[in-house]
């Protein structure tokens, strides 16, 4: 289906939809990430086809994603030293993930990917207080190394996969000490980078549809805005409930579709 015929089904009800959607999805995604269970399937349902949907959903989601990184920094969420130097890792991953797609067996990357999942939730949910207060100081060298491993690894499987890779994320600066909303800040410059990385890739294929994705960006904008600001200012008593009903809500779909697809 190419972008010309699309385009003349954009119709005043299909932009309507669209702005909804994205707006919703941003709200979600700009916190804990998973805005692709929104997103993608109200691209899907448009009737574009998968390659279109993840590239133009990329394009999208990278506009939202560029929101919640400015209103995370400005309110200091992010350690701005590692961020820029984890970034362009997740960049490189990313843009390799999507490049080598056809490597890996979909099949066996849901199987794992359900497994891990689980783990995240299960471990979060027992720590009750996690996250609650920051307890990093100084990274050593393991955790450095970590970082490094963890920036480029869920880079790679965000162009090459994506299915829960903001709560990989989450955890991984969880792990390292940082509290839930700074992990989330953290996150989300990450996810930022590795999504454009991706987006590289789909638009070398020609595989996004630029006037959908402005129009369902323009409402991440605004719906990561929103979503950011609650985050910032509710904390933890608001980003750890909405990460743990994400993350449970992927390990749904990824469950659903190994039974039923």
């Amino acid at each position: 289906m190419g972008e010309g015929k699309i385009l003349e089904i954009l119709d005043p009800s299909t932009i309507a939809f669209l702005l909804l959607a994205g707006f919703i999805a941003a709200f979600i995604d700009s916190t804990v990430g998973g805005g692709g269970l929104i997103s993608t399937p109200a691209l899907l349902a448009l009737g574009l086809p998968v390659n279109f949907a993840l590239g133009t959903n990329k394009l999208a989601a990278s506009m939202g994603g560029l929101m919640s990184v400015f209103s995370f920094w400005r309110a200091g969420k992010i350690n701005q030293k590692v961020a820029i130097s984890l970034m362009p890792l997740s960049f490189l991953g990313s843009a390799l993930g999507a490049y080598v797609v056809y490597l890996l067996p979909e099949q066996l990357m849901k199987n794992v990917i359900v497994v891990l999942l689980v783990a995240v939730a299960v471990y979060t949910y027992r720590r009750k207080d996690w996250g609650d207060v920051s307890a990093v100081k100084q990274l050593g060298l393991a955790a450095l190394l970590g970082s490094v491993v963890m920036a480029f690894g869920i880079g790679f499987y965000d162009g090459f996969f994506g299915p829960g890779t903001g709560s990989f994320l989450i955890f991984g600066f969880l792990f390292l000490g940082y509290d839930f909303v700074t992990a989330a800040g953290n996150a989300k410059a990450l996810n930022f980078a590795s999504g454009i990385g991706a987006l590289l890739s789909f638009t070398l294929s020609g595989s996004v549809l630029w006037t959908y994705g402005l129009l369902m960006g323009f409402a991440m904008v605004i719906g990561a805005y929103f979503g950011s600001r609650m985050a910032i200012r509710h904390g933890a008593s608001y980003v750890k409930p909405l990460y743990l009903i994400v993350t449970t809500l992927l390990i749904g779909k990824q469950v659903y579709e190994l039974l039923f697809k």
